[in-house]
């Protein structure tokens, strides 16, 4: 093969395959924002429906009510789905807790806190996949990240750690904040993004191009 040859077949490779950017544009931090505040209301609505659901279940089964916990996940889930950038699930998921706790809510700061966490949860499953893929499984495993996160900053913060809990408790705790997370973060998450790509206010996005290709 010549030089030229190979040189050529180089250029078309690359061409072919150009590398992802990860850094952030300006439209992706004003999503970003968007993303955050939108997803907070979306806490405040659930604070009141999501707490009396988390009680009752607790009260039928002690840590039961993890499987309330789901839906405030959701800000790590969509961050990452959308913006698909380091760093993303973990500043839609702090947004949101912050704009949940300026409302207002019966846990003040440590919503701040858990949030910080949680997206941190989340964001590290992206991470694990190189940012690269971002398909329904890896949605719902995000979900658990942000769930598995959640239940060990519970296990140790508080005036009421859930350390000093049984073990039986702690057990069913992870249960049902995993499939919580699974569902009510990963799966609701996932569909939400696609329904929000279906309209078009994702063009600008890797999202939106995906949901173009398929119909």
């Amino acid at each position: 093969m010549s030089t030229s040859t190979h040189r050529s077949a180089t250029e078309n490779a690359t061409t072919a395959s150009p590398a992802r950017k990860l850094n952030w544009r300006v439209v992706d931090i004003v999503v970003a924002a968007v993303l955050g505040v939108a997803t907070g209301l979306i806490f405040w609505a659930w604070n009141g429906a999501g707490y009396a659901w988390f009680g009752a279940a607790d009260a039928l089964t002690p840590g039961l009510g993890g499987i309330a916990v789901g839906i405030w996940l959701l800000g790590g889930v969509l961050g990452g789905l959308v913006i698909r950038k380091p760093g993303a699930a973990l500043v839609v998921e702090l947004i949101a807790a912050i704009v949940s706790a300026l409302i207002g809510n019966v846990w003040g700061i440590s919503t701040v806190l858990s949030g910080l966490v949680q997206g941190l949860g989340a964001e590290l499953i992206f991470a694990l996949f190189l940012y690269r893929r971002f398909t329904l499984p890896v949605a719902m495993l995000a979900g658990v990240g942000a769930a598995a996160a959640a239940w060990v900053f519970e296990l140790f913060y508080g005036s009421s750690p859930n350390i000093l809990k049984s073990v039986e408790f702690n057990s069913i705790y992870l249960g049902t904040l995993v499939v919580s997370g699974a569902l009510l973060a990963g799966l609701v998450g996932w569909l939400l993004v696609r329904a929000l790509a279906s309209t078009g206010a994702l063009s600008r996005f890797a999202a939106g191009r995906e949901a173009r290709q398929e119909v």
